[in-house]
């Protein structure tokens, strides 16, 4: 009897906590205008939350995205063949239009370079599902060379549901950085479950899995983003860098950028100026970290003489297609 009790108290517990985090209601794809004077900024995303009707907007020149309070906003619906039109010239469009045209690739679809303005690369760290701990010192070394002469330091987590339902901690920690201004980061959706299956083949595999519920994994995605007071971007990694025309098209009309890598160091990539360079931070690559502290030690002194940047992925790809 006493164990029944203590059962049903933690399962109380559970779901009392569960309850508390699930925020966010009614999530969708909204496309629309805001008439507010910010011409060039379009909502994406409509939500509930606490009571209110909120929107997910993406500034269509700078790619910075934001939570507006939908009370007293004015909104215009729009299609995507009409934005497509309507905005032709805008860095946005113009990095969904790349993406389009680079779809048909079965690995590495989308954007695989930055803008290289100097000497420098754009940082993403994958945080895959993983029971592992976040390694931590991927962070505390970019904040240690970097943090002299670039604060915060920018990066990019292409992040997983999964990962950030086992590693409430380091989200946490991963917080208090940026709260401290050690660090600046964009989130990328990397889905939710990360579906892989050593023993299938690539092109049935990751996202291409038959039966994947592509809305969930987007959707729910961002929605645990949100309901952590983090803030998605507009910025979507395709897991293992797998993809199709068909899955690309499908990322695309969500309004999201697929972004790829020209340097997956621990495949043996080397990076260069403008690299988006992939690593991952969640335990299960430490080739890939090693190689990457290595690189911050040969690259130190042009680090301190600010030769050798870090850049925000969102200013990298903006500037990439900038009008």
């Amino acid at each position: 009897m006493r164990n029944k009790s203590l059962l049903i108290c933690l399962l109380f517990l559970f779901c009392t906590s569960a309850w508390s985090q699930a925020t966010v209601s009614n999530y969708k794809v909204f496309l629309a205008t805001v008439s507010s004077g910010a011409k060039n900024l379009l909502i994406i995303r409509k939500f509930e939350q606490y009571g209110n009707t909120n929107y997910l907007a993406v500034d269509l020149s700078t790619m910075d995205t934001q939570i507006l309070r939908g009370d007293k906003l004015k909104t215009t619906t729009i299609s995507w063949q009409k934005l497509y039109s309507d905005y032709t010239s805008t860095s946005y469009i113009k990095a969904l239009t790349y993406a389009k045209n680079q779809s048909f690739a079965l690995q590495d679809a989308g954007i695989t370079h930055g803008w290289p303005k100097e000497k420098g690369i754009t940082l993403t760290i994958d945080l895959c599902p993983s029971h592992k701990p976040l390694d931590r010192i991927i962070f505390t070394s970019l904040i240690s060379e970097f943090g002299k002469t670039e604060k915060p330091v920018p990066l990019a987590l292409s992040i997983t549901g999964q990962f950030m339902l086992d590693h409430s901690d380091d989200i946490e920690w991963l917080k208090s950085l940026e709260t401290k201004g050690d660090i600046d980061i964009t989130w990328v959706n990397h889905t939710y479950n990360h579906h892989y299956d050593p023993k299938t083949p690539l092109a049935e595999n990751f996202l291409l899995e038959p039966g994947t519920n592509i809305d969930f994994e987007v959707l729910q995605t961002e929605i645990a983003l949100i309901e952590r007071q983090l803030l998605p971007s507009v910025f979507f990694r395709f897991p293992g860098l797998v993809s199709d025309n068909s899955v690309t098209n499908s990322i695309i009309n969500y309004g999201l950028i697929p972004i790829g890598s020209d340097a997956w160091l621990a495949k043996g990539q080397k990076a260069n100026a403008g690299s988006i360079v992939l690593i991952h931070g969640n335990g299960n690559e430490p080739v890939g970290v090693t190689d990457f502290i290595k690189l911050l030690q040969s690259e130190k002194q042009e680090v301190f003489n600010k030769q050798w940047l870090l850049y925000d992925l969102k200013e990298s790809i903006s500037e990439e297609f900038k009008q």
